[in-house]
Order: structure tokens, then C-alpha cells, then sequence
């Protein structure tokens, strides 16, 4: 079954630019192109869409909020795919529910792995995003944690998991560790959940901020 997308920006030539990449790949159906935050919450209330891609500036609604509606009101998954990487659209984009932040400048082979992972249940962010995103994003869940002294507890974890920490801490993909570690999606996929269950982390995004950092809080 095709991965349902629409796209979200307020330039036609990137809305139009971003329909053709995406139509090279079998796995993707482009529903509708949109320019602004509003007209895309509203089309994903009145259809079944499983990634919106989100320019963060339009006009009548950002895609901050567009993010904010979108994760509260249906089950489409945000992705940000912007030319900005404002620490304060990063952060208000992630906690309002975006599953992804990445920047237009990536290939099409990264923005294809991004909507597949996001679409999967997972985050995506690359490298300068994690970069602005240190100092404060990660939350453990209450009454848990996983590091001592500031340092990650490597004791806690498997070689493996900590390989695959380590490839998540420099932003990427399921399907990209796979290649990297000769692992199937599905083990790295195991292996993610059994590092959140040991940290008490929440998604991706907070495994690679408490790999690269050693905190939880």
C-alpha cells in the first residue's frame, strides 16, 4: 500500500518540485499540494493522509501550528521540510507532535528515507537540527533514568545497542543503521524499543540527544 503525502508550502515551484521528486518513488502517493498550514489541516481532517510535509513560514498558518493541529485532531504525521533551522521553529515544531525536521538541501534519497521512517512511527532529525536541539529536549519518563554522573551508563546496554545509539546520535535512519550495522529494519527497530525501555526515553529523537550529551533532563 502507497504512503499517502501531501505537501505543504507556500512557493508552487518547490510545492510543484517536491510532487515530481516524490512521484519517481513507487512507494508514494502525492494527494494534493497546498500553500499554506490551514488549507493542509483542513484537507488532512477530510482525508486519509499518512505524512504531511510542512513548510514552517505560510501565510494564514504556520507550520507550527499546522503541526499542532495535525497531531491533535488527526492521525497524519508532520514532517517539517524547510530552508529554516531556527532553534525556536525546531523546538516549538517538535513538541507540538512533528515526527521530522529536515532541511530542503537534503537529497531526494534522504527526504524518501525521512517519510518512510516518520511514517513507521519513528523521528527524523538531521544533524544540525540534534545540534540546536541539546540543551533541553529530552524527558525521561517519570521515576526513571539511565545516566549517572552525567554519562551515559554503558553497563545498561548491548554492543549493539550502543552501535546503533551511536548512528541515531548522528541522525540516521532505520533503514540507514541497517546498512551501516548488516542488521534488518526489524532488528534495529527491536533494538531502539529495548533502549527506551532501559533509558525510559520516549521516541528517537531523545536517544540521540542522551547519546550525544549524557542527559535525560
Amino acid at each position: 500500500m502507497k504512503i499517502k503525502v501531501i505537501i505543504a508550502d507556500d512557493n508552487s515551484f518547490v510545492r510543484e518540485g517536491m510532487k515530481i521528486i516524490l512521484g519517481t518513488f513507487p512507494e508514494f502517493e502525492v494527494l494534493a499540494t497546498v500553500e499554506d498550514g490551514r488549507a493542509a489541516v483542513e484537507f488532512c481532517r477530510s482525508n486519509e493522509v499518512d505524512v504531511a510535509l510542512l513548510d514552517i513560514q505560510m501565510p494564514n498558518m504556520n507550520g507550527v501550528e499546522a503541526t499542532r493541529l495535525l497531531a491533535e485532531e488527526t492521525a497524519t504525521k508532520p514532517l517539517i521540510l524547510t530552508t529554516f533551522d531556527d532553534d525556536r521553529f525546531i523546538q516549538d515544531a517538535i513538541a507540538y507532535g512533528a515526527k521530522g525536521y529536515l532541511l530542503k538541501n537534503n537529497d531526494p534519497d534522504r527526504i524518501r528515507d525521512a517519510i518512510r521512517t516518520v511514517h513507521n512511527g519513528h523521528h527524523v532529525l538531521q544533524d544540525v537540527v540534534l545540534d540546536k536541539l541539546k540543551p533541553g529536549l529530552a524527558q525521561p519518563k517519570e521515576g526513571q533514568a539511565a545516566e549517572a554522573g552525567g554519562k551515559i551508563d554503558r553497563s545498561l546496554f548491548t554492543e549493539r545497542e550502543l552501535d546503533v545509539m551511536a548512528l541515531i546520535g548522528k541522525g540516521l535512519s532505520n533503514r540507514e543503521i541497517s546498512g551501516k550495522l548488516y542488521l534488518s529494519e526489524g532488528t534495529v527497530a527491536n533494538h531502539i524499543t529495548s533502549i527506551l525501555s532501559k533509558t525510559g526515553l520516549s521516541h528517537r529523537t531523545q536517544i540521540a540527544i542522551y547519546y550525544l550529551t549524557g542527559e535525560v533532563n
